[in-house]
């Protein structure tokens, strides 16, 4: 069953989770997240929307692409892991995997586990691509 992904015009006031939304495995997820989202504080933005690069103006394209951007409602962004973190603290039902990703002196390894993922992404398949929009540089 599909899940509907909130776009921000549909959930004022919402946290954003900006994904690469041409790569199914990122689809994937963040279906999994809205599904999480009992409280219905997310909205989802592919990052190939227009409004993705009006919510993070500091962020390039290149960027957006190396990972998943969680934007707050008073501004703050959170990418890769940290956006994870973000979401184990606010989402009830991630709660249980706060305790493992907030252990002291493990920050290192969940970046490095998110960008090894991140990298290898369209291993699951993507949507077309036009003009190259799906390169991903290390």
């Amino acid at each position: 069953m599909d899940v509907h992904l909130t776009h921000p015009a549909e959930r004022a006031g919402a946290d954003v989770v900006i994904y690469d939304g041409q790569c199914r495995f990122c689809i994937a997820q963040v279906s999994t997240l809205a599904k999480l989202d009992l409280g219905k504080r997310l909205a989802f933005l592919s990052l190939h929307d227009p409004l993705a690069r009006t919510l993070c103006p500091n962020l390039a394209f290149a960027d957006l692409m190396k990972q998943m951007y969680l934007v707050t409602r008073d501004g703050r962004q959170f990418g890769g892991a940290d956006a994870v973190r973000y979401l184990s603290r606010h989402l009830v039902a991630l709660w249980w995997l706060a305790p493992l990703i907030h252990l002291p002196r493990t920050t290192p390894f969940w970046n490095w586990l998110y960008r090894q993922i991140a990298l290898r992404r369209y291993w699951f398949g993507r949507i077309d691509c036009p003009e190259g929009s799906c390169r991903l540089d290390r």
